[in-house]
């Protein structure tokens, strides 16, 4: 592996996929590879005590929480699911006390990432596997009642900075994004407070001065990206067509939006971080290029997938595809193993276009990048982010995705199943 000028990820000398090529998984390989990494890493380095825990589902207990839930489910690890279950609660407990000690409905409570609302929704998922009914309903109701909190009056003029969007914090997103396990577990409550909120949205974040029709600020900066941006809420709002289809004018400014960000793409099939770079009050060297999953090609990826399951126009296809061209070549990320700007982030990007298109090719990609990170050239080279064993941006991130990888036909970045919901 040669090194790149570039500060942010290493050049790509790994074998690209060719025509006729056979892609073989060693599924028995790499549970030992993925076990290995759980028991000697990740529990040693950050075991579910209250010491060791920020409570949070971005570098927290209740991340690793869902990464045991998130194995669990996969029908490769059937022989091990009662056990990751049963560890998955075990932090779970320990958030939930953090979680009771620390964090107050009215700040940080409703964020999906850094809040209550997190800790909650991993619980309901875990307790629910478990059949403990009696747990499951407990979280779902203590979820529910933190969307009441979103949809007081002045609440988006309220919410704190630190809780930015992919923190999927305020309001609908965190409720949107909870549809899928709320579905799970038999309540429908949450459609209630998605349909006031949707509206809400779409009121706060229509802007007759921007060229868009929706455009978000935080701290006072129009980002676009998956993590502090704009198409998160577009995403987590396409999650609810029933609502749409029901308010015309609703789809067409998030239609409208999606097609605002397709305009954004650069030659190189990546996107600018926020409207700054857009309007030219900032210029990136290519070398500070972000290609991440919290800003860039790797993170967008998912609402042009949502959109072409959405609309069917091929053009969103089209540019899905020219994401994982980027996401390939420079996705190779210095900064760490995981999800938010690692490399399992980008990982995935190939492992959602697989199940898209059904191309081998983008199978063959993810297990290279999978590969990579286990390689001397990334333990040398790479940074080692602040929450090394953590859910977004460390180890427990790269688990999931590795996990994926044997079963590809059901691999989903976590939290954003794009395909199903």
């Amino acid at each position: 592996m040669t090194m790149s000028k570039s500060k942010r990820n290493f050049n790509n000398d790994l074998a690209d996929y060719k025509k006729g090529d056979k892609v073989t998984i060693d599924v028995k390989q790499w549970k030992t590879i993925i076990t290995s990494l759980i028991e000697h890493r990740i529990t040693d380095e950050m075991p579910p005590i209250l010491a060791r825990s920020e409570g949070s589902m971005y570098v927290g207990n209740t991340g690793l929480a869902y990464m045991y839930f998130h194995i669990s489910m996969l029908d490769v690890f059937q022989e091990e699911r009662w056990e990751y279950l049963r560890c998955g609660q075990e932090y779970f407990n320990i958030a939930l006390e953090y979680t009771r000690f620390y964090l107050k409905d009215e700040e940080l409570g409703p964020s999906l990432m850094l809040g209550a609302a997190g800790t909650y929704m991993v619980g309901a998922l875990i307790s629910n596997a478990l059949d403990d009914t009696k747990t499951c309903q407990k979280c779902v109701d203590a979820y529910l009642a933190l969307g009441k909190v979103c949809i007081k009056p002045h609440f988006l003029k309220q919410v704190p900075t630190s809780c930015s969007l992919d923190e999927l914090a305020t309001c609908v997103a965190s409720l949107t994004c909870s549809a899928g396990w709320a579905n799970r577990s038999s309540t429908t409550a949450a459609e209630n407070h998605v349909s006031h909120d949707c509206g809400d949205w779409a009121r706060v974040f229509k802007n007759p001065q921007s060229s868009s029709p929706l455009m978000y600020a935080y701290y006072g900066t129009e980002y676009l990206g998956a993590s502090h941006g704009l198409t998160s809420i577009l995403l987590m709002l396409l999650s609810f067509p029933e609502y749409l289809r029901a308010e015309p004018s609703a789809e067409q400014h998030i239609q409208e939006t999606v097609n605002y960000l397709l305009s954004l793409q650069q030659p190189d099939f990546n996107f600018p971080p926020s409207i700054d770079e857009v309007k030219g009050s900032f210029h990136r060297p290519e070398s500070e290029q972000l290609v991440h999953w919290c800003h860039g090609a790797p993170g967008m990826v998912y609402l042009f997938a949502k959109a072409y399951r959405f609309w069917g126009d091929e053009k969103y296809l089209q540019a899905c595809i020219e994401c994982g061209e980027i996401a390939w070549k420079k996705g190779l990320l210095r900064k760490g193993p995981g999800l938010c700007h690692g490399v399992a982030g980008c990982g995935y990007v190939f492992l959602l276009l697989h199940r898209l298109t059904g191309d081998v090719k983008f199978l063959h990609r993810s297990l290279q990048f999978a590969r990579f990170v286990l390689s001397p050239d990334f333990k040398q080279y790479a940074k080692i982010p602040d929450s090394p064993f953590s859910l977004f941006e460390g180890w427990g991130g790269a688990v999931c995705f590795m996990a994926d990888l044997l079963q590809p036909e059901k691999a989903a970045f976590p939290l954003l199943d794009v395909l199903e919901f």
